[in-house]
């Protein structure tokens, strides 16, 4: 039976990967940080569904999930591995606190490099396939989503270096780039922008207050008429049982669109694009006008 971890499956899009997997007859260890969200999960899965406690930013945690997996697994290896954690603080570089830059950095990428390391080991035998669950953001950058566009950039960039590495060993890596979905990202990151609205100093909130409020309140419009997270969990599933399975996964509403415009657009129209489509350029010009 093809084995598969799948990080951050407590909700949106790493519990559909995990539920949809399992409709298909996989085993699917669905790491959670929380006992009563993997008793959820497990109502609404299999008997082949093992939720499994899984912190991507500790190290102890993530030993003994991997050793867990093995002993279930024995010599047939890992056929998967989905790194979907991760999570998103809306702030201006300019102010941005060191300690959470930092924090974002290891939920976001140092935490996947983690596991990946842990679990490489059975996936080189069973020459399995790894699964980084990007963004758009990892190629478009955002205004007041430095922290995540960095730690996303970054995921694209470990993800090309490790498949080169990799693919000798027979180990597949490929990247999942959600554009638009319906999570529960929306509402988190209206309440993060709240937060970091109040942390600000009053300076900053002259500076970026409006511009702030914009973004969450269009990326959440977005979201509203977004994707549902089973049209990234189809990518995945793509990504882990295809013969042929590709580098880049776009999905999910205006992904890939984004990423062409992107990658023909010489960079001052694209910067004009983000800043309209974001809500930035009227909301700096309306804070100007102050």
């Amino acid at each position: 039976m093809p084995a598969v971890v799948i990080t951050g499956t407590s909700t949106g899009i790493g519990r559909a990967c995990a539920l949809t997997l399992d409709a298909m007859g996989m085993q699917v260890f669905a790491g959670v940080r929380r006992r009563e969200d993997g008793d959820a999960l497990r109502a609404a899965g299999s008997d082949r569904l093992t939720p499994v406690l899984l912190d991507v930013t500790d190290e102890a945690c993530i030993r003994a999930a991997r050793d867990l997996v093995a002993e279930r697994v024995g010599g047939a290896g890992l056929t998967g591995l989905v790194n979907n954690a991760g999570t998103t603080v809306p702030c201006p570089v300019e102010y941005l606190p060191l300690d959470v830059f930092r924090r974002q950095l290891e939920v976001n990428l140092t935490g996947h490099l983690a596991v990946i390391q842990a679990f490489l080991p059975l996936l080189r035998r069973a020459r399995g396939r790894i699964v980084n669950v990007s963004s758009v953001g990892g190629r478009v950058g955002a205004p007041l989503m430095g922290c995540y566009a960095a730690a996303k950039h970054g995921l694209e960039g470990l993800s090309d270096s490790l498949r080169l590495e990799m693919g000798p060993a027979g180990v597949h890596v490929c990247v999942v780039e959600p554009g638009f979905v319906a999570t529960a990202m929306r509402g988190k990151l209206e309440r993060d922008t709240d937060t970091e609205l109040q942390r600000l100093p009053r300076e900053g909130r002259d500076a970026y207050g409006r511009q702030l409020t914009a973004l969450a309140a269009t990326i959440s419009r977005e979201a509203a008429d977004g994707s549902a997270p089973e049209v990234v969990a189809r990518a995945v599933t793509h990504a882990l049982t295809s013969r042929r399975p590709r580098v880049r996964y776009p999905a999910g509403a205006g992904a890939r669109r984004l990423l062409t415009l992107r990658r023909v657009l010489p960079d001052p129209w694209m910067d004009r694009i983000i800043g309209r489509a974001t809500g930035y350029s009227a909301a700096s010009r309306d804070a100007g006008r102050r």
